[in-house]
């Protein structure tokens, strides 16, 4: 699950808009608006969900639920550390 919070923090993160994630995931603006209006846990059909989810994964942000491994506990969002970013050749 992802919330509205998680969704908009992770755009915020990526720097981009609405109109920009809709593109990335391939799903319309007005429903990118919708998901991230709603309260709590956003709802929607499966596949959109997965898009979304998807593309945020694939620019690099992970989602982070109630049960993950985290300091302090709770829903959040990452930037994963980019390939090869702090080794050494």
């Amino acid at each position: 699950m992802m919330t509205a919070a998680q969704m908009r923090a992770a755009r915020a993160l990526l720097g981009i808009d609405q109109r920009q994630l809709a593109e990335l995931s391939g799903v319309s603006l007005p429903t990118i608006q919708r998901m991230e209006g709603s309260d709590g846990n956003v709802r929607g059909v499966v596949d959109t969900l997965t898009k979304v989810v998807a593309a945020l994964d694939a620019a690099g942000v992970e989602l982070i639920g109630d049960n993950a491994v985290s300091r302090e506990g709770g829903r959040g969002v990452r930037l994963r550390a980019a390939k090869g970013a702090g080794a050494s050749f």
